[in-house]
């Protein structure tokens, strides 16, 4: 008599999923981020993705330079050369959000496409979650 269980190998460990990342920028945000890196006139690491609370529905995204990466910032290096870092606070509201540049006739400005966001202002300029 064979013991079965002594001949059955371990089931096989699936490899983790990779993550997709925080944020997906569009060709039209990674010319002006670059832009505006090179204008800057002094070098910068990247740019920092953020939000802050503000405005009538809660919180409203955030821009700066950044000259170096935070300790906890999350990395997005899009193949195009620039490095987007998010704020370690900002990471849960901008997970799938896309970013943007958009000019218009009357206005241009990086616009986030955030599927997260529950509702937006009247003016668009603050959303919540």
């Amino acid at each position: 008599m064979t013991d079965a269980t002594a001949t059955t190998p371990a089931p096989a460990k699936k490899a983790p999923r990779a993550r997709p990342p925080a944020i997906t920028v569009t060709a039209a945000a990674v010319d002006r981020v670059k832009s505006l890196l090179a204008q800057r006139g002094k070098p910068s690491a990247g740019v920092r993705v953020g939000v802050r609370t503000r405005g009538c529905s809660g919180l409203t995204y955030t821009l700066e330079y950044a000259d170096a990466k935070g300790p906890a910032d999350e990395v997005v290096e899009p193949e195009a050369g620039i490095t987007i870092f998010i704020d370690p606070k900002a990471s849960m509201f901008v997970f799938g959000t896309e970013m943007d540049f958009v000019e218009e006739k009357l206005q241009s400005g990086f616009v986030f496409r955030n599927p997260n966001e529950k509702g937006r202002c009247g003016c668009g300029e603050s959303f919540h979650v």
